[in-house]
């Protein structure tokens, strides 16, 4: 018997595994049981981040991304429907607790805790670098060398203000997860030109379900490109499509870096605003392109300042992507196959060698793996946890994957050209069969 006298259930981990339908949602967090169907819809991460999980166990998923249990647990309470049965068989059960006492471990050490002067310096010289953007220009000149310095200072603007909203998006900053919204909506909005709540939308998805098929919207890619080894064999035997995936490792430099964030990111975050009808997020994406066309159009006129405008793009397009997918791209992709969740981020994700460069250029996403374990620990504390991960890992049998950066972006041509391979292949057999 529950609180406010309801009747509470016992259910094995089989009975719940069905509940996971569109119309009929359980999970379980800490053993307990929880109807989520009719929550999802109002859960503020998004209906999908937490629907990714029906029918499984979310317990370090849910760990993973909420700050404040106490609060949470407010909404969790009325959704409660009863208990795993006792005696129940898990058999990731040492891994999952030698897991959980590794989280508790850093809290204690207090890897949780940001510095707040580190998070003041990074945002103070994005704004130093976009004041040497305009400046460069104002009192140089519009000659084409002043003109390219000046839209790489401003490309590297939007880069590593990427890095820095993602910061605020993973409420990794600040104690009060407010001011991390209030920051997040400020810098990816007017800084950026982005969509705080299509990035929220996309990017929590993909850390529930990091490169699982049809949830991690990372790896919905298949009208361009297969990735992965199970991808190019459903996609070869649906015969969908008529790309020519087995040059995709060559096409990829000229649609892939170049176009992703001035075409699709662009389109993408539009099309999420109007259709949900954001007007907020909208006002602060626009605030970004007043302030962006109102300072250069005087000096470049409307013609060069959309010129300026899409080579910096392009150029932060480049960065973004190649950062991004090293340390996916190479790594398992394949269907939702329940795992827990330290073996799930493992193998979607691997490490890149640390040094300050490195550090500055990835936003520290060269600590991947342990950013993905624990999303919500500030960047500057991934290094320290990075050796009890290690540890884990090794005891349990688990690959830990470290790269050099040059590597890792190599290893994405690599497995391009491999998938690629492996559709042709099974194209052609089902043409001989």
């Amino acid at each position: 018997m529950g609180k406010g006298g309801k009747q509470l259930g016992t259910y094995s981990y089989q009975e719940v595994s069905k509940h996971d339908k569109r119309d009929d949602r359980w999970i379980i967090i800490n053993n307990q049981v929880y109807n989520i169907t009719n929550w999802a819809r109002r859960h503020p991460g998004g209906s999908r981040v937490i629907g990714h999980y029906a029918g499984q166990d979310a317990t370090d998923a849910f760990r993973a991304f909420h700050n404040d249990l106490d609060q949470v647990q407010k909404y969790l309470l009325p959704l409660h429907i009863g208990s795993v049965q006792k005696g129940e068989v898990n058999t990731n059960y040492s891994l999952e607790n030698d897991f959980r006492d590794l989280r508790e471990n850093a809290e204690k050490m207090g890897l949780f805790k940001p510095s707040y002067l580190f998070f003041f310096l990074h945002l103070a010289h994005i704004i130093a670098m976009e004041v040497m953007a305009y400046l460069t220009l104002y009192y140089f000149g519009t000659g084409w060398i002043p003109f390219l310095v000046s839209v790489c200072l401003y490309s590297t603007v939007q880069s590593q203000v990427g890095w820095l909203q993602h910061d605020f998006g993973h409420l990794s900053v600040f104690k009060a997860s407010w001011l991390d919204h209030l920051f997040h909506f400020l810098t990816i909005g007017c800084i950026k030109g982005a969509s705080p709540s299509w990035w929220n939308h996309m990017h929590y998805q993909h850390h529930a379900k990091p490169n699982v098929m049809g949830k991690d919207p990372d790896v919905r890619v298949d009208q361009l490109f297969v990735v992965g080894e199970k991808m190019p064999l459903e996609v070869a035997k649906s015969k969908k499509s008529n790309m020519p995936y087995n040059q995709q490792h060559k096409y990829f430099f000229f649609i892939g870096p170049p176009l992703l964030f001035p075409v699709y990111f662009q389109f993408m975050l539009f099309r999420h605003i109007f259709t949900r009808r954001l007007w907020k997020d909208f006002i602060v994406v626009m605030a970004f392109y007043v302030k962006f066309f109102y300072l250069y159009t005087s000096m470049l006129g409307l013609g060069w300042a959309l010129v300026y405008y899409e080579i910096m793009r392009v150029l932060e397009s480049h960065w973004f992507t190649w950062v991004s997918q090293s340390n996916h791209i190479p790594m398992d992709i394949d269907r939702d196959t329940a795992e827990p969740w330290i073996r799930l981020q493992m193998k979607a994700t691997c490490d890149i060698e640390q040094s300050f460069f490195n550090d500055w250029f990835t936003g520290h996403l060269n600590f991947q793996i342990e950013h993905h374990l624990f999303p919500t620990m500030p960047r500057h504390n991934l290094y320290k946890i990075q050796p009890l991960v290690q540890s884990l890992c090794k005891k349990h049998g688990i690959p830990y994957q470290m790269k050099t950066l040059s590597q890792s972006f190599i290893d994405i041509v690599k497995s391009l050209k491999h998938s690629g391979q492996l559709w042709e292949a099974a194209l052609h057999a089902h043409h001989v069969s």
